[in-house]
């Protein structure tokens, strides 16, 4: 298991992925889910990977040499001469599809099943930024201002921090603590996903970035937000009031009396449990 993010704003692009790959409980290895294409001045794009590592390792290895053809008499578009990103995104899923027509009746008959899960973003010149969840079918969809995040993996536990903070406007350092505190959380719930993490930030229209961080567990600045975030988390959380039960006096009560309040039928026989 693994947990990936990244985020589109208005200023720029957020990558944010860790490290771990399990088969068991005693089989743990550290394998990178990142890879970043850079061409200095023309383009600048990020792959994130969450799923079975052999697929999205055959995957990444195609995708550089891929070509989609859309015509006989074309030399083909790679995501080194595609004019857009909705062109790269459409040449990984050619890559993926390419890799299951290769693979994907070995694996089914071994019962694997073919199981990638994608990010892939960035910007290349002459367009705006983008970014793309792309699925095991090689099909994919856009980050919108309404949704300007995707996580693949085990993301169910760095999800609500997003969704309180993040918009198209959060600036860029923000957007990475936001990451960070995402990532902290799922690495306090989910022991299949682990340090180190690989952060990359990129500021939009530069088409290249040096702000690309490998963190693991020595890194001052994440030992300092670990520690705040679970310190202030708790002193919120003793700030606000207790519930209230028997009319005592509460600002907002718990407990609120009315004709249409229905009583909860308490199970108490074993006769009424069958009911």
């Amino acid at each position: 298991m693994t947990y990936c993010v990244a985020i589109k704003l208005n200023a720029g692009l957020v990558f944010l992925s860790d490290s771990r790959t399990n088969a068991g409980l005693d089989q743990i290895s550290t394998f990178r889910k990142m890879i970043v294409y850079e061409k200095p001045g023309d383009r600048f794009m990020v792959l994130l990977s969450a799923g079975n590592l052999s697929i999205s390792q055959s995957i990444r290895e195609i995708l550089q040499v891929e070509k989609l053809k859309d015509d006989e008499h074309s030399d083909g578009i790679t995501i080194w001469n595609a004019s857009s990103m909705f062109d790269a995104a459409r040449v990984l899923g050619a890559a993926i599809r390419r890799v299951q027509e290769r693979d994907g009746e070995s694996l089914k008959q071994a019962g694997v099943d073919f199981n990638v899960s994608l990010i892939f973003g960035g910007q290349i010149h002459g367009e705006g930024m983008r970014l793309f969840q792309v699925y095991s079918a090689g099909n994919f969809i856009e980050a919108t201002p309404e949704t300007p995040y995707f996580q693949v993996g085990e993301s169910k536990y760095g999800k609500p921090v997003l969704d309180r903070v993040i918009t198209p406007t959060t600036p860029l350092d923000e957007a990475a603590k936001c990451a960070l505190v995402s990532m902290d959380s799922t690495l306090k719930s989910n022991l299949s996903v682990g340090l180190p993490m690989d952060l990359v930030v990129y500021e939009a229209n530069q088409f290249q970035t040096d702000r690309i961080v490998c963190i693991d567990e020595n890194n001052p600045y994440f030992k300092m937000l670990h520690g705040s975030w679970g310190q202030k988390l708790r002193e919120v959380f003793d700030s606000i009031e207790d519930p209230m039960w028997n009319g005592e006096k509460t600002t907002i009560p718990l407990l609120v009396h009315s004709e249409r309040s229905l009583p909860l039928k308490k199970i108490s026989t074993p006769e009424e449990k069958l009911i």
